[in-house]
């Protein structure tokens, strides 16, 4: 009988590759970093994850599964019972009135590194703060 370790292993292998990625070390490793705002994992810590060696906290948990598109619940703990999935909450999608170039720009600023990706939310951010203070400016002539 396999361990929760290496049944967790193996539906992280299964959810890498439907989702059209080598189940690899440096493939997972470079992929869940660009993803996850917590501190990076190494090539070491994910290979222990799709050996059956180590689980991932459940913040990297969330992370994989977001990323692999799997319920956190499937992923980190297989199969669910009828009576569960039913009381599971699916995330409205956010990006369902997005045009084409919208998401092919979400999807370049996911594979940016972890660093660059906060300096272009900085960015956004500030373009924005500057956009409402021309409104409240423009609301109060």
């Amino acid at each position: 009988m396999q361990s929760a370790r290496e049944q967790f292993a193996a539906r992280l292998r299964d959810a890498m590759v439907a989702a059209g990625y080598e189940p690899r070390p440096a493939v997972l490793e470079r992929e869940f970093n660009t993803r996850h705002w917590g501190k990076p994992m190494t090539l070491h810590g994910v290979r222990r994850w799709l050996r059956g060696e180590t689980l991932p906290d459940y913040r990297k948990l969330t992370t994989l599964a977001e990323w692999l598109q799997v319920p956190v619940q499937q992923l980190g703990y297989g199969e669910m019972s009828q009576p569960h999935m039913a009381r599971e909450r699916t995330a409205p999608a956010w990006n369902a009135g997005l045009g084409y170039q919208d998401r092919e720009l979400f999807e370049i600023y996911l594979r940016l590194p972890v660093p660059k990706r906060r300096l272009a939310r900085d960015v956004i951010l500030a373009i924005a703060r500057a956009h409402a203070a021309e409104e409240a400016e423009r609301g109060d002539r």
